[in-house]
């Protein structure tokens, strides 16, 4: 499942200046030059990319990973805990900050927020959440498995893993930041966090000099900020702002500990008492024989609080529609004769088809629709231009037009790197100087670029493009050594390409969505090479594994980067400081994972009671599905039924994005979680679910505090389940 940024959706605002007003341009022109200014002073900070940050990212990333771990190895779901990272790095260095030769700036607490999340996200960019458990107690024999790797492969695998994606998104970083100034809502809502902390005010539109009067955040709509009285335009007491900052520090710290505090002592409890993770509110007859049980973890209610009423609601239609009415249907007509809870005879087994058949229709169409924008916005132009290039045997321009996008439509160049991107902003940046030639009098305000970075503070092409070369070397050369002679060469190739392309689709969906779509990417995957990988060939669904695993790997990698690189592009930080931290979390990751998974999986059975491990089954069923296995009786007739209705339903939530009704059309991915997950999990998320809407929509409360709640929760959980690791290696026993 998709990682979740752990923090709220923020939407950005684009100005709204009138087109045929000139001294409303020039006023925008004015503040991308004073921006653009503000910008350079800010990345010429020294503490950009610093050894304390790292290592205190590193710190709280290996926290977030031990978490990410454990619920990935429960239901599938990590998150990158971006907010909460960024308030635990603000917390420790304001706690010693009087032994501190240099202030903790906001560009540096962007560096620990990159690099922790970098390094928490490891556990779902390698596999471990998935593919890894298909392969190591999901494969059949005469699928040549199970496939058991020793504790150097599987650290080479995960290496070979966790850079190219990273390499690959720095050069759509000025398109769709610089130029197509993309949302990204959980970037944006953890600069503006970061922004209040540090007393430095930013907006969704980008940095502001000056002391922090509020926080700029809207929720929804195009709504304005009403104009600022003469009270409010009179200079802030410095003394009274640094109290009032002080003050809201510590009380999102003193909530953040509390609910670490709580979630922490009930998960100690869980392991004494093991029927609080199952308890039968809906009595022992659904319990024991459909499974309808609720799992009051804290953290799972957080996880609720995080994905919001919309999706926590989508999930708990998924559970009663796979558990309430098709598990009795396929138990009671003969079609899963087995224990409900067996994934090879039972129902569970049986919805899990349905479920993956509802994923596979969302995936298809939603990146399918986002893949089609830009050549239904411009195609035909294009298609008008070349065609006159090419009679008139202009090639060069045709080569350019290839790479280029019209600058009125707000594109740019997608070149290997970055370094050219501020001196082509500074020609522009004042138009007093040459209106006509700046643009800023033919452009609609919306589609002038946002100002970037210093060239020094860019990652140069150099740098991507022998990094991309030598990380997809290095990748498909970790594969073969991990897998020999098991996967040829072509589709390992095939599989590494195909992930940039797809990764640059989980890109913008996730900048225009706030949902990085890697289960559907890995999907697609899977579907592509059941086509050119034969069927007749014993190892097809292990290449289909690994080759869904490889595109996961590369869409997560360059989305974390990209919603990291908007936090910091916000708050002004060096985009290649950024980078560099996220390849040197991205390492430790991987490796401390690999440590983790072994770990894990030597102390407690897997798949079993507490790591049923649902998405290593939708792997390796989803495989299996593509390349033709055996599906239970009448599986393939209501997976086509369930694939057609959620076709449609995906088409109407497109059409109705921004329509009052598009909440109550059900999403397929939610749906289809909703339907693997044993209701136990759900439950407790749609509680969450519910409390968000009551605090955010009727009591019409500021969200961060909840979310900082939620963090809590989840990280409590997560950290005190490493105490019940402990206690169940030494086999302490349950009361």
């Amino acid at each position: 499942m998709a990682p979740d940024r752990g923090g709220p959706s923020y939407q950005s605002i684009s100005p709204s200046a009138d087109d045929d007003n000139p001294t409303e341009t020039l006023e925008q022109a004015r503040q991308y030059n004073e921006a653009s200014h503000f910008i350079a002073s800010h990345a010429a900070e020294g503490q950009n990319f610093t050894f304390r940050g790292i290592l205190v990212g590193l710190g709280v990333g290996l926290i977030i990973c031990f978490s990410n771990m454990y619920f990935g190895l429960q239901t599938g779901w990590v998150s990158s805990m971006a907010m909460p990272s960024s308030l635990i790095g603000f917390a420790f260095f304001k706690t010693v900050s009087k032994h501190l030769d240099l202030p903790f700036t906001p560009v540096e607490n962007v560096l620990v927020q990159t690099v922790a999340g970098s390094m928490g996200t490891m556990p779902l960019g390698c596999g471990f959440v998935g593919v890894m458990p298909a392969l190591n107690y999901m494969l059949q024999p005469e699928e040549n498995g199970p496939l058991f790797l020793s504790l150097w492969k599987l650290i080479l695998w995960s290496l070979g893993l966790c850079f190219f994606g990273v390499v690959f998104a720095v050069p759509l970083r000025r398109q769709v930041i610089i130029r197509e100034k993309l949302k990204f809502p959980s970037g944006t809502a953890t600069a503006l966090m970061i922004g209040v902390l540090h007393g430095r005010e930013t907006t969704v539109e980008g940095p502001v000099e000056g002391p922090v009067r509020k926080l700029t955040s809207h929720s929804a709509g195009n709504e304005e900020s009403p104009p600022r009285t003469s009270a409010e335009s009179e200079p802030v007491d410095v003394e009274e702002a640094g109290k009032a900052q002080q003050s809201s520090w510590k009380s999102k710290l003193k909530l953040l500990v509390i609910s670490f505090a709580v979630s922490g002592i009930y998960t100690l409890a869980t392991y004494f008492f093991p029927i609080l993770r199952n308890l039968p509110v809906f009595g022992w007859t659904l319990a024991n024989s459909w499974l309808w049980t609720l799992n009051p973890s804290l953290a799972y209610v957080g996880q609720g609080i995080i994905m919001g009423p919309a999706t926590t609601t989508h999930m708990l239609i998924g559970a009663i529609v796979g558990w309430g009415l098709l598990s009795p249907l396929a138990k009671s007509t003969g079609w899963a004769p087995g224990p409900v809870g067996d994934w090879e005879t039972g129902s569970k087994g049986w919805i899990v088809w349905i479920s993956l058949a509802i994923m596979l229709a969302d995936a298809v169409i939603s990146l399918g629709y986002i893949a089609s924008q830009p050549l239904v916005a411009y195609g035909p132009e294009l298609f008008g231009e070349a065609k006159q290039m090419i009679s008139k045997r202009d090639w060069k321009g045709l080569l350019q037009l290839a790479t280029f996008r019209k600058p009125s439509k707000g594109y740019a160049p997608l070149g290997g790197g970055e370094d050219d991107s501020f001196l082509n902003n500074r020609t522009r940046s004042d138009p007093r100087e040459n209106p006509a030639a700046s643009g800023f009098l033919v452009q609609e305000p919306k589609d002038i670029p946002e100002p970037d970075a210093p060239p020094e503070h860019l990652v140069n092409s150099q740098t991507v493009w022998v990094g991309l070369i030598a990380s997809i070397l290095f990748c498909i050369g970790s594969i073969r050594i991990v897998f020999g002679a098991l996967i040829p060469f072509y589709a390992i190739i095939i599989a590494v390409f195909m992930a940039l392309l797809l990764s640059i689709m989980g890109v913008r969906a996730l900048g225009e969505t706030d949902l990085n779509p890697v289960s559907g990417i890995s999907k697609l995957a899977q579907l592509f090479f059941a086509v050119i990988i034969p069927q007749s060939n014993k190892n097809s669904v292990l290449i289909n594994l690994i080759a869904g695993a490889v595109s996961e790997a590369g869409a997560l990698q360059a989305g974390d980067l990209m919603q990291d690189l908007k936090t910091g592009h916000l708050l002004s930080a060096a985009p290649n400081a950024q980078f560099w931290g996220q390849m040197i979390g991205s390492a430790i990751g991987a490796v401390v994972s690999a440590l983790i998974y072994r770990l894990y999986t030597s102390v407690y059975e897997v798949p079993g009671k507490l790591f049923e491990v649902p998405t290593g089954y939708v792997w390796i069923f989803t495989a299996r599905l593509v390349t033709g296995k055996g599906l239970p009786p009448l599986a393939f007739e209501w997976s086509i039924g369930a694939a057609v209705l959620f076709t449609g339903l995906t088409i109407a939530r497109i059409l109705g994005a921004e329509k009052r009704w598009h909440p109550y059309i059900p999403g397929g991915i939610a749906v289809a979680v909703g339907m693997y997950n044993v209701p136990s999990f759900t439950l407790a998320r749609a509680i969450g679910g519910f409390v968000n809407y009551y605090w955010k929509l009727y009591r019409k409360r500021e969200e961060t505090p909840i979310v900082i709640l939620a963090s809590g929760l989840i990280l409590g959980e997560g950290v005190v389940s490493i105490v019940n690791l402990i206690l169940a290696s030494v086999n302490a026993p349950h009361l």
